[in-house]
């Protein structure tokens, strides 16, 4: 019998200078709300209602801080000075584009923030975390030392005193004092940065399985191949993840190759808005729900799936595909239907959360009620209100980051960022105290955002109990 190993599912807060800049090409609702009015604590009590729906059915649902923003050490770095004041002064007048893409609260959907693969995947028996280098598009690639910090401090191998001390490692003075335990983490840098191994996280990423804490088969989904360009390469909009990126990561996260499948993306549907692998196809346990216009090969994609499922784990992979006759590519891309969130709930069945806007689609809505009535085990879809979110271009699924942890892994969790009845209060409050309920691009050079931001971020840690993660927290340090 496999461990007992609950999915946790780690939610981005959405940060309080969340504002449609319009940073992300190839992103059709970032580009098409460029200047519109942001309401960020409308955004942030809105992803907060999505975890607590998860976490009311029983999962395991945590928060991922947001990033520090706006990033005052790179505008500093590309040579604005002076006071804080003064240096989003000036910036805000030579380069308002790049002010906003160091205010960019783009972090919130974690679903870039790194890959991971459970410890039953892996060949050490760690769970293996890499920050993706998201360096397709400037305003993400400021995030992954934050990312990388951020992981640490949340799955940062410690354990309670008295657990055995493995050889090699000093136990530190005091008695309060946790030490380290490096059998359960296993964190890498970011892949090198550069077109050769763009890599874009779990967006590309998913994972199938007949049960959590079983070994499964993985699912990298590419874009292009750095080293071997091809003229059916997408052309109007860029492709994010590189073969060798993703190939990288999985030698890196010590991956059976028989368990691994590589995939390439349809390069036409890329140039029809589909910039990640996530708002076209998605997997939880042993299903998997794709468009047959998916990949740009995708009956040799499935076969191999089915292939190496089949070869190396019990039980038998559902493969759901919907035609362009059921859903067209155009409206998937427009409702998120493939950003939904499937997860399984305590009872075995599979719950699919969707974005508000696919019920409000009427073909889509009525393809989602012929699905939860099918043979299979999705058997309710429950509708959120995403639009913060949904409007920059982020639904369900990127505002969360999928982490499969056994019991013992669990526990090594900082338990400060479990979403707990008493934590959900704080946070609900937290947000209304810090949070503006309007923001455009004019506000991005005001000093007193500035201001209302750190504060916010210093308080959260203290909700969280995480310490001075932050850098202006350390600055005196």
């Amino acid at each position: 019998m496999p461990p007992i190993a609950p999915e946790l599912n780690l939610d981005g807060l959405v940060g309080p200078t969340h504002n449609y800049a319009g940073l992300s090409y190839g992103n059709l609702a970032s580009m098409k709300n460029r200047l519109a009015i942001a309401n960020p604590k409308a955004a942030a009590l809105q992803g907060l209602e999505k975890m607590k729906l998860l976490a009311d059915r029983g999962l395991a649902q945590a928060v991922f801080p947001p990033q520090e923003r706006p990033d005052l050490e790179t505008l500093r770095r590309a040579g604005f000075c002076g006071t804080d004041a003064g240096v989003l002064a000036q910036a805000g007048r030579q380069a308002p584009r790049l002010l906003a893409a160091c205010s960019s609260a783009a972090s919130m959907w974690v679903a870039n923030a790194a890959t991971v693969s459970p410890s039953s995947d892996t060949a050490d028996g760690k769970v293996h975390f890499t920050p993706a280098n998201l360096v397709s598009q400037f305003h993400r690639s400021l995030e992954p030392p934050g990312t990388a910090a951020l992981l640490k401090a949340l799955f940062g191998d410690k354990v309670p005193l008295g657990d055995k001390v493995p050889l090699g490692d000093k136990v530190p003075l005091g008695d309060k004092v946790p030490f380290r335990d490096r059998a359960f983490f296993a964190h890498h840098p970011p892949l090198p940065g550069g077109p050769l191994f763009c890599d874009e996280g779990a967006a590309n990423h998913t994972r199938l399985c007949p049960a959590y804490g079983a070994p499964g088969i993985e699912l990298f989904v590419y874009g292009k191949q750095a080293l071997e360009p091809s003229p059916g390469d997408p052309r109007l909009f860029p492709a994010r993840q590189s073969l060798e990126a993703s190939a990288a990561v999985a030698r890196l996260h010590r991956l059976n190759p028989e368990r691994v499948v590589f995939a390439r993306q349809n390069p036409r549907l890329i140039e029809a808005g589909v910039f990640h692998s996530d708002l076209i196809c998605l997997g939880n346990g042993p299903v998997f729900l794709y468009h047959s216009l998916a990949f740009a090969d995708t009956r040799s994609v499935t076969a191999e799936l089915e292939r190496k499922f089949a070869a190396h784990c019990p039980g038998e992979l559902l493969l759901i595909e919907v035609t362009p006759e059921q859903v067209s590519v155009d409206e998937a891309v427009r409702t998120y239907l493939f950003n939904s969130q499937l997860v399984t709930l305590p009872d075995g069945s599979m719950l699919l959360v969707a974005p508000v806007e696919c019920r409000e689609d009427s073909r889509v809505r009525e393809w989602l009620e012929q699905l939860a009535a099918g043979d299979n085990p999705i058997r309710a879809v429950h509708y959120v209100d995403l639009r913060e979110s949904m409007k920059n271009g982020g639904g369900p699924a990127c505002l969360r980051l999928r982490v499969v942890l056994t019991e013992a892994e669990l526990e090594r969790l900082h338990p400060g960022v479990l979403l707990t009845d008493r934590l959900y209060s704080h946070l609900q409050g937290w947000i209304r105290r810090f949070y503006r309920d309007c923001l455009g691009e004019g506000d991005l050079t005001d000093p007193q955002l500035l201001e209302e931001s750190r504060a916010a971020l210093d308080a959260l840690t203290q909700i969280l109990e995480l310490g001075p993660v932050y850098r202006f927290q350390q600055a005196g340090a």
